[in-house]
């Protein structure tokens, strides 16, 4: 009663930008769902409804033959732990790296912070190449070895030192050290003992923006490794995809094993799409406040 009471009190054209505008907020969200959920029931679908176009709201043929079939196959399993030890190692590298040097950066007494900040900024925009990033690589022993995923020159990323930089600068006020330096506290203690534990909200910013991009890291293994032993899931991923095989044994190509993956091709790639999808998913509803934090943590104040 009290909504349709206040509805009465609203005026027409009121009324119909309200209507504007949900029906764009609800547009907008029917165009980025969509394709989520079509990829849900595509994988429990089946391929022969699914690629002709009769799958488009509910699941038709009901099977979890791709599932299962994703899960026999020792390429995912290899993939998913691969990434895994990427994803938690490079995370933490790239934040021992990034915390002391957004800190360094962020003292006002280091003279030469200016300097180097406008080279880490430089880098940003301008870069050595492909070939010769490839060339390093290559002379620092770092080609097919997981080592080549941990230490590499997007290990920190500047956009995340910005973050933290502006943090420290924003949030830690000098005369905190200047009252811990009587006391004879130095930068390395004040740093460990104070600074991080005042800051572990930037730090999980930082962390989940490093964590997200460890674990969708396609651009390394296909350009650095060799080994398939090494290859992360995105990169078993992509060669599921494009080679429609799924079996370890390599049922895809050939005989009458191809021709039975080749049946449940689709939903057999729309499975693969969602097992490798499903970590992020299940976490970015629990992280969701801390990436909006971060945009906040980054932005101009005044």
């Amino acid at each position: 009663m009290a909504v349709v009471s206040k509805m009465r009190h609203k005026k027409a054209s009121d009324i119909f930008f309200d209507i504007f505008i949900y029906g764009t907020c609800l547009l907008v969200f029917l165009v980025v769902a969509y394709p989520l959920y079509f990829v849900l029931i595509a994988s429990i679908s089946d391929s022969t409804l699914v690629s002709t176009g009769k799958v488009l709201v509910f699941p038709k043929g009901f099977s979890l033959f791709g599932y299962a079939q994703i899960f026999k196959d020792t390429r995912i399993w290899i993939g998913f732990m691969n990434t895994i030890i990427y994803t938690i190692s490079g995370t933490l590298i790239s934040l021992v790296i990034t915390l002391p040097a957004a800190y360094v950066l962020s003292r006002k007494e280091f003279p030469a912070r200016r300097i180097l900040m406008f080279y880490f900024i430089f880098v940003m925009f301008f870069n050595g190449g492909l070939i010769p990033t490839y060339m390093l690589m290559k002379d620092l022993h770092m080609i097919d070895t997981r080592w080549v995923f941990i230490f590499n020159p997007l290990t920190v990323n500047i956009f995340n030192l910005i973050i933290a930089r502006t943090f420290l600068e924003t949030s830690i006020p000098k005369e905190m050290f200047e009252a811990a330096s009587v006391d004879g506290c130095t930068h390395f203690k004040f740093f460990t003992k104070i600074v991080l534990p005042l800051s572990k909200a930037v730090i999980a910013v930082i962390g989940l923006y490093y964590l997200v991009y460890h674990w969708n890291d396609f651009f390394t293994g296909l350009i650095y490794i060799r080994d398939y032993n090494l290859q992360p899931l995105q990169i078993v991923l992509r060669d599921i995809l494009l080679s429609n095989q799924v079996f370890a044994e390599g049922a895809g190509s050939g005989g009458t094993g191809g021709g039975y993956a080749q049946q449940y091709a689709d939903q057999i790639k729309y499975g693969v799409i969602i097992v490798s999808s499903l970590p992020i998913l299940i976490l970015y509803p629990f992280i969701q406040k801390y990436f909006d934090q971060g945009v906040m943590i980054g932005s101009v104040k005044g």
